[in-house]
Formats: C-alpha cells, structure tokens, sequence
C-alpha cells in the first residue's frame, strides 16, 4: 500500500485569524508539505491543477519538477491533471521530462476537475467533456509508446508523422491514474486501458464509492486485463487528528463551517457521518480507514487531504508527523497482513520497466 498527501492548492483565509496567505507564501507551503511528507515516511505527494482564483496550482509539473530536486524517494503525482483543457501532446511531453527529472517517481491522475469556466478560457465546451476526456486520453496513450504518431480526431489539429519529446524514460510512460468522483464513464476507461482508478472519495457515502469501484473491477476484468481484484485503486480521504478527539473537533469546526466547499451544509458530525472526512484521534482515523477496505477491496494507494480550508502550515505539519508516526505504519502492518499475495502492489517506474524487460525477453 501507497500512502501519501494531495493538495488542491486552495488559497483560503484562516477563519480563526482572518489571514489570509500570500500566493508565494502558499507555494511555498505547499513545497515545505512535499518535503515534510518524505521525512515522516510517506510515499506520495500530488497536486491539484486550478487556473483560477483562489487557487495556486497552475503549473503542476513546474511545482513537482522543484520538489523532485528536493527529494529523494517520493513519487510525485497529481490530483488532477486536466485532461479535457490542456493540450495531450503537451501533457505528452510535460510528464516525459518531469519523469527524467525524477528519475522515473512520477505518475499522474487524469480528470475533468471541477471548474466549469475553465473550458472556454482553453476553447472547449464543457459540454463534450467525456468526448474530450476520452479522444485526449486515447492519443496521449499513442504518443508515450509510439514513436511517431499521425493522428485526426475532433478537438485538435491533425498530427502527421509527430514525435513528443523527450521520451518516456526507459521507454516507460508514466503509470496513468483516471481519477472520477461520479462518472461511470471514467471508470470505463480506466478498466478499457488497464490503467488504475482512483476515486477521490471526499464528498460522497461509501455505497457511491462502493458501485463506482466495483464497475471499474469488473470491466478491468471483462477487457482480460485479470481478476477483478487485482484491478489498481487508489482512494483519496480527508483527516483532522489530535490525540484527544474533543481536541481535534473543536479545533477544527471553524475550519469546517468557514471553507468554501463546506460552509453552509451539513454540520461537521453529520458531513464525518455521511463521508470518509474523520476528525479525531490516531486510533479513530486508522478504524476509519482501515474500514475502507470492507466496500472497495484490497487496493494499492491511499493519499490524505490535510492543507485545505486554510489551515496553517504549523497545523499542517504536526497532522503529518501525526500521520507518519501514529497512523500509518499501523495501517501498513494491518493492510499488508490483510491483502492476498495475488494482489498486486501499485506500480511504480521500476515495476513497469520490469514487466516490459519480462515481456520483452518472451516476446
């Protein structure tokens, strides 16, 4: 199992202070998130994709590409990377270079993401949304593994004769993640690809996560890319620890009923009954977590959201060392113990480059 930290990248004031941060003092953060995530032992950092106010994440493979150069292990993803707005030639080549930047810790997870207004700002409608989803991902697919590539579609300029470069590094594209919180669609094409899923799981009751999960198993399976359970899912989450859990809501409410995406709804006890958000102790949050499992399976990456609704990096900080030093190598020891050895483990550059030398050598 993978875990990990994402981050949407929201520039939010801290309702107990009324501050609000700077755009390079929440970069900033956001790298000092990245770097704090390796030392306490995670596996992932990924970042959102925003073109709007009040985001800061425009240039995902800019703030990873920095990141890569201060690290050593973690594998650098996205939470989103916008498949229907950005060009897939240039995602093509964005992610190849990030990748030898990297040295190869770089995968990514492609979706619509959740700003309307963005389509037209990149002359697009969003109203052929799954077309373009689905058109851009099935060229980008040709170009990490074919050379050269003619190419005429409805979205874009035909290509004739068209190499993206660099290459993928080792002739290993980017291991894909098709990220859906409620379109059957996605999970489609995941299984159509034998790519992975993964599911953000923040807004939504298990049973939704339940049925989208249990479609993408089993159309993995109907394409003969194996059983269904040994389909690739990740799972995203929302946490707030403290060691007493009294501690942990209190302190957090007014984070909750002030962010953008919360205020005004469901109190933070009903939303935290209704959704995977756990606000609480080290203990809760494993039993939580641990409970995912029970309706989606054994899967392969669990990434935490901890640095929106403008929580302080301090506060940030001390959730992670929570985390790396409480949680997760007590939800390492029991997933591990729990999972059938026909599961697979996420991949990862060194995996893939592995399969294609075995596959290569019996070719």
């Amino acid at each position: 199992m993978q875990f990990g930290v994402f981050t949407v990248g929201d520039v939010t004031p801290d309702p107990t202070t009324g501050r609000t941060p700077t755009e390079a003092e929440r970069i900033k953060a956001t790298v000092a998130i990245a770097r704090k995530a390796e030392e306490v032992g995670m596996d992932v950092f990924a970042t959102g994709e925003h073109h709007n106010p009040p985001f800061i994440p425009s240039s995902p493979t800019t703030m990873l590409g920095y990141i890569a150069a201060q690290t050593e292990r973690l594998i650098l993803s996205t939470s989103t990377t916008l498949i229907t707005t950005n060009d897939p030639v240039k995602i093509a080549e964005d992610y190849a270079m990030l990748q030898h930047l990297a040295d190869g810790r770089v995968d990514l997870v492609l979706g619509r993401g959740n700003q309307g207004p963005v389509y037209p700002w990149f002359g697009q409608d969003i109203r052929q949304g799954i077309p373009l989803a689905i058109e851009n991902y099935a060229l980008l697919h040709r170009l990490w593994r074919e050379d050269v590539v003619d190419w005429q579609g409805r979205f874009r300029t035909p290509l004739q004769g068209f190499t993206s470069t660099p290459r993928p590094l080792d002739g290993v594209p980017p291991f894909v993640w098709h990220g859906s919180i409620r379109s059957p669609e996605i999970a489609e094409q995941a299984a159509y690809y034998g790519d992975g899923f993964f599911h953000n799981h923040i807004f939504w009751p298990a049973e939704h996560t339940r049925r989208m999960v249990e479609l993408y198993r089993n159309r993995f399976e109907h394409y003969g890319h194996g059983k269904a359970d040994r389909a690739i899912v990740g799972l995203g989450g929302q946490t707030f620890i403290r060691h007493n859990s009294q501690d942990a809501i209190k302190e957090f409410r007014p984070y909750f009923d002030n962010a953008p995406v919360y205020g005004g709804g469901p109190s933070l006890e009903d939303f935290a009954a209704q959704t995977p958000l756990t606000v609480g102790s080290p203990q809760q949050v494993i039993d939580r977590t641990l409970g995912f499992r029970e309706y989606v399976g054994d899967y392969q990456r669990q990434l935490f959201l901890l640095d929106h609704a403008g929580l302080p990096l301090k506060t940030v900080l001390e959730q992670l060392d929570l985390l790396g030093e409480e949680v997760i190598p007590v939800l390492r020891e029991e997933l591990d113990a729990r999972k059938p050895e026909h599961v697979p483990d996420a991949p990862t550059h060194d995996s893939l480059r592995a399969q294609q030398d075995e596959e290569e050598k019996s070719a």
